[in-house]
């Protein structure tokens, strides 16, 4: 909980967001969590080994509301939960899975905004270019500064704020598990399995948001609504 705000700190807030603080995270239960993240690592390996993506997203989505609708660590509070129908996505649209090649950069350590101000600290270690729509785009990606560390890729486009969340949606953060693979050595960017952030479902919950520098003028059609 953070001492200014009061609020419970997300599993998907990064450790490394409050660096003074030690103890364990109100409403946080380890082996819980643990739970959690296997479930998640378990859904992404499913998507990785899957011969067709689009079946591979609709296993996906079920899993991801089966978790939200009966996990304890569920972002959704509990009254949440029990109005619980199911999170609302794009249709699949072959046309958002691209491959993306990374580019390295400078290794420029960002501190991200989060959803209550405070800032997250990572590392630009390069940015990651595709075709989407007939358009050469480019999204920086960060390196979790933290204990095992991971890539994190956020990012919001034309969408945010009426179809698909203000604050962004993320694509890939390996250290919770999300992580769409490579092939041919590129990165694979499959915007379908865009997901919202915690907060993005409970402002109790403490959430890096997308950079500024992650926004794509295009309308990205695809991945979880709001």
């Amino acid at each position: 909980m953070s001492a200014a705000s009061g609020q419970y700190v997300s599993r998907f807030v990064i450790p490394n967001a409050f660096p003074a603080r030690c103890g364990r995270l109100p409403g946080v239960h380890e082996l819980e969590l643990l739970d959690w993240k296997r479930n998640v690592f378990a859904l992404y390996a499913d998507v990785r080994s899957a011969g067709d993506p689009e079946s591979a997203w609709r296993g996906w989505r079920d899993g991801r509301d089966t978790l939200f609708r009966s996990h304890p660590q569920s972002p959704l509070s509990p009254e949440g939960r029990e109005r619980f129908s199911g999170l609302r996505y794009f249709e699949y649209d072959p046309g958002f899975r691209v491959l993306g090649e990374l580019v390295r950069s400078d290794d420029e350590l960002r501190d991200v905004t989060a959803s209550t101000g405070e800032t997250v600290r990572f590392r630009r270690f390069g940015a990651v270019r595709f075709e989407l729509a007939g358009e050469r785009r480019e999204l920086s990606l960060y390196w979790l500064e933290g204990y095992g560390g991971g890539v994190f890729l956020p990012f919001a486009d034309a969408t945010g704020g009426r179809e698909t969340y203000g604050g962004g949606r993320y694509l890939l953060d390996t250290v919770k598990g999300a992580d769409l693979g490579e092939a041919d050595g590129r990165l694979v960017l499959d915007f379908n399995f865009a997901y919202n952030p915690s907060c993005a479902y409970d402002p109790r919950w403490v959430c890096p948001l997308s950079p500024p520098e992650n926004r794509l003028d295009a309308a990205v059609r695809a991945g979880e609504q709001h």
